[in-house]
């Protein structure tokens, strides 16, 4: 895994102190120096690095007690615990051997690779094997998939032993009798934190402010509607002025000949009333 910035012991924790060695312990102690936040925090940093280290104070120094450290892969330097105290630790990084050494803040810094070689000196069963809680863990860091096929069908070409490995999978495969059960696993990008924005509360004065503009908007908009409501009503007044001869003409069908008939009546009530 890389390493984003130079750790110190001030931002250290259970999660990243996996990404040192015993080494860099040494270098952040001594970096520490005299601060008075080492000695401060001196109990809390120790809680830390045992998270991820053995560390023990070398009560004996001989030459024959410093080599059967250093046999068993401890890492031997002098620390200062306060300012006038120097001691000898014995530092050694945990092992990750099992599948009970993996925890929530170690899972993200161990390779595809590592996790199957802890699963295969473990396993058995396979993977339902694993109690639950061992399966959250896991996959929280892992992109995990199994398949159980006869050993002859497993890496059929084109098949989906295949296909995981071309997407970047490694493959744990179990022997179970003339049966093969693969376990694929990849790693899952480390998740992005998320950054929450919080509102200040809000102010009781200011609110009320705010609703008493609303309102006067809320008069105001009222008022222009009624205004707009006179001017279509307007619009369906009756105008004499808008009166034209088309207004008054009638057009209506008849038949000719009825017309000539009542012409000629007309006429005769005409001659009749001449004297």
């Amino acid at each position: 895994m890389k390493k984003e910035k130079t750790l110190t012991l001030k931002t250290l924790n259970k999660s990243n102190i996996w990404d040192i060695q015993e080494n860099d312990i040494f270098r952040m102690w001594e970096s520490a120096g005299k601060d008075a936040d080492l000695k401060d925090n001196m109990r809390r940093y120790l809680d830390i690095i045992r998270s991820a280290f053995y560390v023990e104070e070398i009560q004996v120094d001989k030459p024959e007690v410093i080599k059967k450290y250093k046999s068993n892969g401890y890492k031997i330097g002098t620390v200062r615990v306060n300012d006038d105290k120097k001691v000898k630790w014995a530092i050694r990084k945990r092992p990750i051997l099992r599948v009970t050494d993996l925890t929530y803040e170690n899972i993200h810094h161990i390779s595809a690779i590592k996790l199957m070689e802890v699963l295969n000196r473990n396993f058995g069963g396979g993977w339902e094997s694993l109690p639950q809680s061992i399966q959250d863990i896991i996959e929280s860091g892992f992109d995990i998939s199994t398949t159980t096929l006869p050993k002859d069908r497993l890496h059929k070409s084109g098949g989906l032993y295949e296909k995981k490995v071309k997407d970047g999978y490694e493959v744990l495969e179990i022997p179970k009798g003339t049966w093969v059960e693969a376990i694929f696993a990849k790693e899952k990008p480390e998740p992005e934190k998320i950054h929450m924005k919080f509102e200040a509360p809000e102010d009781p004065d200011k609110k009320e402010e705010q609703e008493s503009e609303k309102e006067d908007t809320t008069e105001k908009t009222q008022g222009n509607t009624d205004h707009y409501n006179d001017s279509d009503e307007d619009e369906d007044e009756f105008d004499d002025d808008k009166l034209t001869e088309e207004s008054y003409r009638t057009t209506y069908d008849a038949n000719p000949e009825d017309l000539n008939i009542e012409a000629e009546d007309i006429a005769d009530d005409d001659d009749s009333g001449n004297y």
